[in-house]
C-alpha cells in the first residue's frame, strides 16, 4: 500500500531541468554577464555545493573574480526565490496530501538554495519531509538520502513512490524497493502522471 509520494525538486516541482540552469538564467539576465563564462565557472563548484563540502558564501568571490565582474550575492539569493515553480505539480502534491498520504522532496541540491525556497513559499506546512544532498553528503545515486526520508516520514521503501526527471536517479530507490516514475519534464504531462499514480492505487487522481 502506498503511503508516501516523494518528489524530485528541479525538473519535477520546477519548470527548469536543474537548479544550475535556474541560477544561471536569473543571474545572467539580471547582470548581463556572459552566460557561457559564468556557467563554466559556477559549475566548477557544483558537485561540492551539492554534497555540502562548500557553501555559496565560500566560493562566491572566486566565481566573481573568474568572470571579471562583482556580482552582489543578494542577486544569487534572489535567483533562489525566483525559481519557476511547476504550479500544476505543486497542486498535485497538495491533492495527494489531502488524501492522507505523506509527501516529501528528495533532491540533489544546495542546502541554502532549498532552505531559501522553502521559506519563501512557506512549504514547511506543505511537505512532510525534505532531504537535500548537501545536508546528507551524498546524492540520489547512493542509498543514504533515501534512508533519511524514510526515517523522517516513518515509512518503508515499498510504501513509497518516487518521481524524478532523470532516469539514473531512479536506479537506487528502485533497488531499495521504492516504486519509481520517470517524469519527462520537457513534456510536463501531469495528466499522464496522475493516471500513473491512480493505477498504483492512489484514488481520485485520474483525469
Amino acid at each position: 500500500m502506498i503511503k508516501s509520494v516523494l518528489f524530485d525538486f528541479d525538473g519535477v516541482l520546477t519548470l527548469d531541468a536543474n537548479g544550475t540552469q535556474t541560477i544561471c538564467n536569473y543571474i545572467c539576465s539580471t547582470t548581463r554577464v556572459d552566460r557561457s563564462v559564468f556557467e563554466h565557472e559556477y559549475r566548477k563548484f557544483n558537485a561540492d555545493l551539492q554534497t555540502g563540502k562548500v557553501v555559496h558564501e565560500e566560493i562566491w568571490k572566486r566565481v566573481c573574480d573568474a568572470v571579471g565582474q562583482h556580482i552582489d550575492i543578494k542577486i544569487l539569493n534572489d535567483s533562489f526565490d525566483n525559481t519557476p515553480i511547476n504550479s500544476y505539480m505543486l497542486k498535485l502534491a497538495k491533492e495527494i496530501k489531502e488524501l492522507g498520504l505523506k509527501i516529501g522532496i528528495v533532491t540533489d541540491n544546495k542546502a541554502d538554495r532549498i532552505k531559501s525556497i522553502v521559506d519563501f513559499h512557506n512549504w514547511h506546512n506543505v511537505f512532510d519531509g525534505i532531504v537535500v544532498s548537501a545536508e546528507v553528503g551524498s546524492g540520489k545515486t547512493h542509498p543514504a538520502i533515501f534512508h533519511k526520508i524514510f526515517s523522517i516520514l516513518s515509512v518503508n521503501p515499498n510504501e513509497c513512490v518516487f518521481i524524478d526527471n532523470t532516469e539514473k536517479n531512479l536506479v537506487v530507490p528502485k533497488e531499495l524497493g521504492v516504486t519509481t516514475i520517470f517524469f519527462e519534464h520537457e513534456k510536463n504531462d501531469i495528466s499522464k502522471l496522475r493516471n500513473e499514480l491512480y493505477n498504483l492505487g492512489i484514488p481520485n487522481l485520474a483525469v
